[in-house]
């Protein structure tokens, strides 16, 4: 069902990009980015966060990590990562799918700066074996998101 809510999704709204289904799991940063044979930065992997009674969705480069202290000033609190279960009732969409592509339920997103590094991310599909190329900034239109500062500083450098 989720990957077909994204299909639906990407046919409205960008019928120009093909979603990409391997026959090995992609729910990892290190298996996506063996599968696609990209550097682990490359993959845009979609947090799904609570931040007090808010729900967002965070979609930084692979190999990034949240700052705590960004996260709180961006966003006026404390965050914490929603359980599995969770997760997948407010997305629509499996641990290791998630996109912000396709949602069940309207949620913030935003984009980490640190995707601009690359021309082409490679987010999930909604399912756990599938992805999509896409610009940073296409996928950011593609998705109403905000760029937002928020992971640590090392991890933008160049991979």
């Amino acid at each position: 069902m989720s990957l077909e809510s994204v299909r639906a999704f990407l046919a409205e709204k960008a019928p120009q990009l093909t979603i990409i289904e391997l026959s090995t799991s992609t729910a990892t940063v290190e298996l996506a980015a063996a599968g696609h044979g990209v550097v682990p930065g490359q993959i845009a992997k979609t947090l799904s966060l609570r931040i007090g009674d808010r729900v967002v969705l965070v979609v930084t480069r692979g190999d990034a990590r949240l700052d705590n202290r960004k996260i709180k000033a961006t966003f006026g609190g404390k965050a914490r990562m929603l359980a599995g279960d969770e997760v997948e009732a407010v997305t629509g969409h499996p641990v290791g799918g998630v996109c912000p592509f396709g949602l069940a339920t309207a949620l913030p997103v935003y984009c980490d700066v640190s995707l601009k590094a690359f021309d082409e991310v490679i987010p999930a599909a909604g399912a756990i074996h599938s992805a999509v190329r896409v610009s940073p900034d296409l996928m950011a239109d593609l998705a109403s998101a905000a760029w937002v500062d928020v992971c640590q500083a090392e991890a933008v450098a160049p991979t």
